[in-house]
């Protein structure tokens, strides 16, 4: 693993930025906008995070300057929090070249390359050094082994049903998925915190609300999860996405650090692999990640209760 770089190029002018923050901001000018405990966060920072999320989700194009704004910060803030955990932790954040172009491809899998020197054509219109790519998916990948190495005992998964469920049926029913996992802030009410989220779901779309209020992982895709078999959904949240239609959302549904909202994008019938193993293994596999994932974010927020975010 490499030391985090900072070196950023700098070449657009921020003008734009002060229609949307409280203090002024001069073309060019690199000021410093957060402290999070002693790492910075400055508006250059701010305007590579937007360039960034723009390459990997284009319809954050379509929202207004502040919504931009709020969003990179948050993501920036998250990233600061992962980097001031690992640090004592962690000899050197950096991952070998073969990982990086793996998880580079699958980072930019949804904009149709799966060349890495056609991502770094395709990065250049949005003025971002491949370094900030390098860095961010690197601190990433390191947290994600952390958050592995931490709490894969826990994980908790039962094979042998696993195993019976797919030899029950010759066929089986498979959901394109986004999701939104949100918290509540001291005492806001559930109904209150999702009213929000559908008002800004048919305002701003489902990926864009994502970016907005999502504290998952998935956020920066706009939610997307992809297709997942029913095999490998939770029975509970099975039932209720069972209940909904193509475009629709379901009702919030509690999981491990906070509230769930999916939304149905597709749904088909899949023939069930004959290879009963590998498929055991695809399953095991999604199962482990969302239960990960689910560590991941009630460690961030209970890591991110001894930070002290400043705004300068």
């Amino acid at each position: 693993m490499r030391v985090v770089s900072m070196n950023f190029i700098i070449t657009i002018t921020l003008i734009f930025f002060s229609s949307m923050m409280k203090f002024p901001v001069l073309a060019n000018e690199n000021k410093i906008l957060l402290k999070v405990n002693n790492e910075l966060i400055t508006t250059i920072d701010i305007f590579n995070e937007i360039n960034y999320l723009k390459s990997i989700n284009k319809n954050i194009s379509n929202l207004e300057n502040k919504k931009l704004f709020e969003i990179a910060r948050n993501s920036l803030i998250k990233d600061k929090i992962k980097k001031i955990t690992l640090v004592p932790v962690v000899e050197k954040i950096e991952i070998s070249d073969d990982d990086f172009k793996r998880i580079l491809i699958s980072s930019y899998s949804n904009t149709g390359y799966t060349k890495t020197e056609d991502i770094y054509e395709y990065i250049k219109k949005y003025n971002i050094n491949p370094k900030l790519i390098r860095n961010k998916l690197t601190l990433n990948a390191i947290w994600s082994q952390f958050i592995y190495d931490r709490y894969s005992k826990n994980i908790k998964i039962d094979k042998n049903k696993l195993r019976k469920d797919i030899q029950k049926n010759e066929n089986q029913t498979e959901y394109l998925l986004s999701e939104i996992v949100f918290d509540l802030k001291e005492k806001q009410r559930i109904d209150e915190k999702f009213s929000i989220i559908k008002k800004a779901i048919q305002e701003n779309g489902f990926e864009n609300t994502a970016l907005i209020y999502s504290i998952s992982e998935t956020s920066t895709s706009g939610g997307n999860i992809g297709w997942v078999g029913e095999n490998s959904i939770n029975k509970k949240i099975l039932n209720e996405i069972k209940k909904i239609n193509v475009s629709d959302v379901t009702k919030p549904l509690v999981i491990p650090g906070g509230y769930l909202v999916l939304r149905l994008n597709e749904k088909r019938i899949a023939k069930r692999n004959i290879q009963i193993d590998e498929e055991l293994q695809k399953i095991i596999q999604v199962k482990t990640n969302e239960q990960l994932n689910q560590f991941s974010t009630i460690f961030l927020n209970k890591v991110k209760k001894d930070i002290v975010i400043n705004e300068l």
